[in-house]
């Protein structure tokens, strides 16, 4: 592949496509990396369990924040460098982390590998832009099911290493993988031409208005973060679950959480789907279901969650639901032909990744106050308001490449 071919040169073929896809799910793995690790990392430091939520949330603190910061300037910049220079930072920051020395380093260290862990958001519109207008959902869909296996994988992983060498030794190995990526990366992908001369501080000045003048990037952002929080909240509180008396896995927990990871590898198959009836309907139809199969989720949780299949039915759909959800607002977000969609991309996702970091704080708070109910109740609040800006404010139903 040509190192100089541009956006305008190149169509999106399979092999690009899962490269991207092969990227997201590295890329995104040290985000997630902490939720079986909670419990070791409060030991360690010795942080009470209704605190060590906060390494969940700073680190999504720092996705929105390089979401934020980060992900428009794919509009100004050219992207195959813009990426290389944020996983040589994510690099850097997965080793800085392993080296913690005490709780407010841990917490630093965790914001930076969420800001360098962005990769995705770039790679999304550049999928958008490189597919069909028809096939823009399963396009999309691809690249998010990587970021789905890279969750997983990364839950897995964690959860095994962590019991065996200590979590230090994930954050020790995981920079190695993405060296490696890195070096791919600089070999096949391809260069990407600006779509857009303003300068970076005109970019911050208007994604401002984004969410005033655009409505589906309003309606798509209440939505999709909602839903998120209610993930988040889930994945942050499931190790103390597993602790609890309803399941007494004391020692073991953390192995058994990543592993219940493994119910969630349906969604990688599916979503895709999910992304192919955004085409075929529309986004939002996508989206509303999405929304109730969340909401489903949690009433299974809430009635039979302390039977271990009734839970993993729960985590199947949930996961499902979340990651479908994604996939649908984003490619309801780039139908809109922009020269921004860098910007609304990262409008939309800093939302998703701020509003997911109250839904990882609630989750440890939640259980050791209220306990797995109250974590429950909890996320059908979130659910319900997503079914509620559903119906409401996101009422703007549309064909794929129309205006809206």
């Amino acid at each position: 592949m040509d190192k100089s071919s541009s956006t305008q040169d190149l169509k999106l073929t399979r092999s690009l496509l899962l490269l991207m896809a092969l990227t997201s799910g590295v890329s995104i793995a040290g985000v997630t990396y902490n939720q079986p690790l909670l419990e070791y990392m409060a030991s360690s430091f010795s942080v009470p369990r209704s605190s060590i939520g906060l390494v969940s949330t700073f680190t999504q603190i720092g996705y929105g924040c390089g979401m934020l910061f980060i992900v428009p300037m794919g509009d100004i910049v050219e992207r195959k460098s813009l990426i290389l220079r944020t996983l040589c930072l994510c690099m850097f920051s997965l080793a800085g982390l392993s080296l913690s020395m005490n709780f407010y380093w841990l917490l630093g260290a965790s914001f930076l590998v969420g800001f360098s862990s962005i990769i995705t958001q770039l790679l999304v519109p550049l999928a958008a832009s490189l597919s069909e207008p028809g096939r823009r959902g399963k396009a999309i869909g691809t690249v998010i099911s990587g970021l789905i296996t890279g969750i997983i994988a990364a839950r897995l992983v964690s959860g095994f290493v962590g019991p065996r060498l200590g979590w230090r030794a994930v954050y020790m190995i995981s920079p190695v993988f993405i060296a490696l990526l890195a070096f791919t990366l600089r070999k096949y992908l391809p260069r990407s031409a600006p779509s857009s001369d303003e300068s970076y501080f005109e970019i911050l000045k208007s994604m401002a208005g984004v969410l005033r003048t655009n409505p589906v990037v309003r309606s798509s952002s209440m939505i999709g973060p909602c839903l998120f929080a209610s993930f988040q909240l889930f994945w942050t509180s499931i190790v103390f679950f597993l602790e609890s008396p309803a399941y007494g896995f004391s020692s073991t927990s953390s192995e058994i959480a990543g592993r219940f990871g493994l119910v969630g590898i349906a969604g990688v198959f599916l979503v895709p789907m999910m992304g192919t009836l955004s085409d075929r309907r529309t986004p939002r139809f996508a989206i509303g279901l999405s929304a109730a199969l969340a909401f489903s989720a949690f009433l299974i949780m809430t009635v039979f969650g302390e039977n271990i299949f009734g839970l993993a039915l729960g985590v199947m759909i949930l996961d499902f639901a979340t990651n479908s959800s994604q996939v649908s607002n984003q490619a309801r977000i780039n139908s809109v032909e922009s020269p921004r969609q860098s910007r609304f991309n990262s409008v939309f996702m800093s939302i998703y990744f701020f509003v997911g970091a109250l839904g990882s704080y609630l989750g440890s708070f939640t259980f050791s106050k209220f306990g797995w109910t109250g974590v429950c109740a909890t996320g059908l609040v979130f659910v319900s308001i997503a079914l509620l800006a559903h119906f409401t404010i996101g009422r703007i139903d549309y064909a794929p490449d129309s205006e809206y």
